[in-house]
């Protein structure tokens, strides 16, 4: 694995230093599955993102919309 140095903040050290106290085997994973969460959590955002923009797009074009209404004729809803 590569190591990395960065600097972090007095209460977020804190937390660190008590990482087996929350179930982490230490620091390091604990750093790696806040890490995890945090690109999981920005994929999700971006995702709803560009749902929302599709479905604003279906909402101002009815050719489009009218359209994948027909190609979704007889999927299983």
């Amino acid at each position: 694995m590569k190591q990395a140095k960065f600097s972090l903040t007095v209460s977020q050290m804190k937390f660190l230093e008590q990482a087996q106290a929350y179930g982490f085997k230490d620091k390091s994973q604990a750093v790696r599955v806040a890490l995890d969460r945090l690109m999981r959590e920005m994929k999700e955002q971006r995702l709803r993102e560009s749902a929302m923009l599709y479905a604003e797009t279906l909402d101002e074009d009815a050719e489009t919309k009218e359209w994948l209404d027909d190609a979704a004729e007889g999927w299983p809803e």
